[in-house]
């Protein structure tokens, strides 16, 4: 990967578009909060990277034309799309649930919230939207394209992480708050509640 070859010309707008979209409510920043306020910082740094992985995945596989593949079938766009909004309506109701009991260890470790992280962008077409029809409007022409779409899409990465791991540090300052029993179910049932919303608006927004 060579910076050079992109310039500051596209790099600087590129990292401006990256964090105004990563800024715009989605699956991962209601998750985080779900995660982060009821259960504390180490769980939610876990999913930071599950997810970090994730759209590195979806990063390459874009580079290499997969995303393309998929982002132009419309069964397997369907199929990744509603699977998305499956896992997160399931994530909704697992955080409904765990509201039911009283606030104690859940015995979850952060490989746990770390593959949660993780299947939820490898679920999320519109990262693979990102990466096949916004990241390819910053390649510059007659220079190497695989070094540049893996340039662009570490970038992508390492913003989207930035601002992640921002919510994280913002929502786990809630967990001291919700030692009681009552005020950590009602905000993780509220949370949840977040995070089912996000889901519809996920299905309404992917759809063709």
């Amino acid at each position: 990967m060579d910076l050079l070859s992109l310039g500051a010309a596209a790099l600087i707008p590129f990292t401006l578009t990256c964090f105004i979209i990563e800024l715009t409510p989605g699956p991962n920043m209601a998750y985080l909060a779900v995660v982060s306020a009821s259960e504390g910082r180490k769980p939610g740094m876990a999913t930071v990277a599950g997810i970090a992985l994730g759209l590195a995945i979806v990063g390459a596989a874009a580079s290499f034309g997969v995303a393309e593949f998929v982002a132009r079938s419309d069964a397997l766009y369907g199929v990744l799309r509603w699977a998305g909004v499956g896992f997160l309506l399931y994530l909704a109701y697992d955080a409904w649930r765990d509201g039911t009991a009283a606030a104690e260890p859940t015995g979850k470790t952060p490989a746990f919230y770390f593959r949660r992280g993780l299947f939820t962008n490898l679920l999320n077409p519109k990262a693979a939207l990102f990466f096949v029809t916004v990241l390819p409007s910053f390649i510059v022409p007659d220079r190497p394209l695989l070094a540049q779409n893996l340039t662009l899409s570490t970038i992508y990465v390492g913003v989207a992480t930035v601002v992640h791991m921002t919510i994280v540090l913002l929502a786990s300052t809630l967990e001291p708050v919700l030692n009681s029993p009552s005020r950590e179910r009602m905000v993780r049932r509220g949370l949840a509640l977040l995070l089912a919303a996000v889901a519809i608006w996920f299905a309404w927004t992917t759809r063709r």
